[in-house]
């Protein structure tokens, strides 16, 4: 008997020492799971065969602590042994598991949605510590998704994350498409280079920025896309950041290496966790088509459903707003220019000189509600309507605004009834200034304000240096402010658009009541300077698997000096292409940017912004190349409608489109938005033309785009009576 249980032991230890292999859904990728020398987890990814990441390292750093030996012993005992969770492992257990569901978002891309995964979970045991922790993998058929369990135990309940050791060892010297790593900002252009050549070109992409920390010459964002020499497209970024610190990825560039980067709080550490917790999951997207990527829903797939049990108040929301005066220089936020300095609740508005620039005021307000409510928008956005703006930011100000007291010139309640008059929906605005500990103290008297006044979306701000001082827009203990801000909104019934915030990953499948975030380099950048021609080839790659962004579309005047003489910008596009990122960069909440005077010249194009829908039963990806082009089709909610958009880079583009996705009895009338053939993102933006044809599925298109321009079709069912006339495609 006792030579059996010898023998099953070895058997045990021999089956635990060999590598556990997890196979996608489909079979086209492999992740292998091993421990290596001393320990130390590891796991390897194939797709069709082909290394994705090479064998890479798993694991956690712990600061080192000392404790108070009792409440009322003051002495202090030191913790040995705990700076180490990456190796001195042994596996204890391992389970399998397969899931399979269809879910429903409550706002999106698709109608439905598949979450199908095999799934790993590796218990592993530390016996110098007798510290336990499981690495969970889940791998679908677009990709793999892994984190960090820590279940409850004596050894392991308080501790602090030094560092996250997650490794990513690429097969080559990949092409990546990137942005600096940086712990305050994500606001930079995208530059293209092969992952050898990142630190020869670091210096000149970190561009300026009102707040922004970088930590490496080679340190990079999520979400980050690459292709490999023999046309395969790799993406890493994470899901369900919540109770962590934001991750970014530096490399070593002699292996082509990339580990986990946390991002630090004041005292320099990257984490404090209690358990049972865990970490947020760490994504790698794969395909041989560049189109998968896009339409992969791993990131939504590894949040938790909605918390939200009635979400019929949450709606996608077409806007329009006071904005694009203030960013272009032609109106201001600030109310008068006589104040050097502002304290809140004893400077009196009343004694100062308007600038006569100031942008929200009663008046202004109103001609956009009129705008709105004569084309069907949904909303009317007003930044600038609050006390304070004349000393708002670059002081280290606490006490900045307290989000519910208006500029002698914004009529609060006359506003509300005019838009109430007009079937409109006012959102608010509350610029924290980075304030963030200001803006937990009037959260709730703010949220109950925009209540009481008819306000149901808030766009949040968090410009300049985090206060409390020392801490950065990325860390934990900032990320569970955003996350604060949401559930609270939720608790009033308020949907949030949060600019400067941490990049989305996944998070608004649980909240869905964030409808739109910005963090990343948006319209806003084509008045400070310009954006690169391809950038928007680039954002659904990288910033938008996370999420929608509010990007704010629609710029139909490109220089910027016909509204501001002092400023020299051009806006990089089309208007063509102004057009189609209204599919091609997907958000259920869309701004129509540009000034009312503005599209009154332009009513044509215009109407595509007014015909376009917010939410979708169906999106098909038809072409897509980063850095280079992207066309996607979707279909209207509820509606046998469809929206195509293409949009490319500086290179200009054929787009090939084939109807095929269009039912096979119907037909449809498409009216296509194109850049004009002498059109040019430089040197004729504005030069587009417009034409109607009728469509079947079995209709194809070959339409040139300009150099930064566009494609943009509204298809519309349609019976023969419509039809009558017009050529078919």
């Amino acid at each position: 008997m006792r030579k059996l249980i010898i023998l099953m032991c070895l058997c045990i230890v021999s089956h635990w020492a060999v590598a556990q292999e997890l196979k996608s859904p489909n079979g086209n990728l492999t992740m292998k799971f091993s421990l290596q020398g001393n320990g130390v987890p590891t796991y390897s990814l194939t797709y069709k065969g082909k290394d994705i990441i090479k064998p890479s390292k798993l694991g956690l750093e712990l600061k080192e602590q000392k404790t108070l030996n009792d409440f009322d012993d003051f002495s202090v005992k030191e913790k040995t042994g705990e700076g180490n969770l990456y190796d001195g492992f042994s596996i204890a257990d391992t389970k399998t598991a397969t899931f399979d569901e269809t879910w429903k978002p409550v706002w999106g891309e698709v109608k439905e949605i598949r979450n199908n995964y095999n799934e790993l979970a590796v218990t592993l045991n530390q016996k110098a510590t007798d510290r336990t922790i499981i690495v969970r993998f889940r791998l679908f058929n677009d990709g793999l998704g892994f984190r960090y369990e820590f279940p409850e135990q004596k050894n392991l309940t308080y501790f602090i994350i030094k560092e996250e050791k997650s490794q990513f060892a690429m097969a080559g010297d990949h092409t990546a498409y990137w942005i600096p790593g940086d712990y305050d900002t994500q606001e930079y252009d995208y530059t293209t280079s092969k992952l050898s050549e990142i630190r020869g070109l670091m210096e000149k992409s970190v561009t300026a920025n009102v707040s922004q920390t970088s930590f490496s010459n080679t340190g990079v964002q999520t979400s980050l896309m690459m292709k490999t020499a023999d046309g395969l497209y790799i993406n890493l970024h994470e899901a369900a950041l919540i109770d962590y610190s934001c991750m970014h990825l530096n490399l070593d560039d002699k292996n082509m290496i990339f580990e986990s980067w946390l991002t630090p709080d004041a005292n320099g550490d990257k984490g404090y966790i209690q358990a049972p917790s865990h970490s947020p999951w760490r994504t790698v997207i794969v395909s041989d088509d560049a189109r998968d990527i896009l339409a992969s829903h791993i990131t939504l797939n590894l949040n938790e459903p909605s918390k939200i049990e009635d979400t019929s108040w949450i709606k996608p929301v077409k806007y329009v707003g006071v904005w694009w005066e203030m960013i272009t220089g032609k109106s201001t936020w600030a109310y008068t220019d006589e104040l050097p300095t502002v304290q809140l609740g004893i400077t009196d508005y009343s004694k100062v000189k308007p600038n006569g620039k100031h942008g929200a005021t009663t008046a202004n307000v109103k001609r956009y509600i009129d705008f709105a409510a004569k084309h069907g928008f949904d909303g009317v956005l007003v930044e600038g309507w609050n006390e304070g703006w004349e000393d708002w930011f670059g002081n280290s100000k606490d006490y900045v605004f307290d989000f519910v007291t208006p500029y002698p010139d914004f009529d609060v309640v006359g506003i509300r009834e005019y838009a109430k008059s007009k079937g409109v929906k006012m959102i608010m605005h509350h610029e924290t200034s980075a304030s963030v500990r200001n803006y937990e103290r009037h959260i709730d008297q703010a949220y109950k304000f925009m209540k009481d006044n008819g306000y149901d979306a808030v766009k949040s701000g968090y410009v300049g240096n985090i206060l409390p001082r020392g801490e950065n827009h990325y860390n934990q203990w900032i990320v569970n402010h955003y996350q604060y801000a949401i559930e609270k909104a939720a608790d009033y019934k308020i949907m949030v658009n949060a600019h400067e915030a941490v990049r989305p990953t996944g998070v608004c499948r649980t909240w869905p009541n964030l409808i739109g975030n910005e963090s990343a380099r948006g319209t806003e950048y084509q008045a400070f300077g310009g954006n690169k021609p391809n950038h928007t080839t680039i954002l659904p790659f990288t910033r938008q698997i996370g999420g929608p962004m509010d990007y704010t579309p629609g710029i139909f005047e490109m220089d910027i000096e016909k509204i501001n003489p002092d400023n020299k910008s051009h806006v990089n596009t089309t208007i063509a292409n102004q057009l189609a990122l209204y599919v091609t960069m997907y958000s259920p909440l869309q701004m129509a940017a540009d000034f009312p005077e503005t599209y009154e010249k332009f009513m044509d194009a215009f109407q595509f912004i007014k015909d376009v829908a917010l939410d979708w039963d169906d999106s098909k990806y038809l072409e897509a190349e980063p850095g280079d082009h992207v066309t996607v089709a979707r279909k209207a909610k509820g509606t046998n409608n469809w929206f195509v958009g293409s949009v490319c880079g500086e290179n200009g583009y054929t787009s090939n489109i084939s109807f095929d996705f269009l039912d096979a009895d119907k037909v449809y009338i498409a009216t296509i938005y194109a850049d004009a053939k002498d059109a040019h993102y430089k040197t004729n933006p504005q030069a587009y033309e417009i034409r109607k044809v009728v469509v079947t599925n079995k209709s194809k298109l070959s339409q040139r785009l300009a150099p930064a321009g566009g494609l943009a079709i509204s298809v519309i069912e349609a019976d023969k009576a419509a039809i009558k006339g017009l050529k078919k495609l």
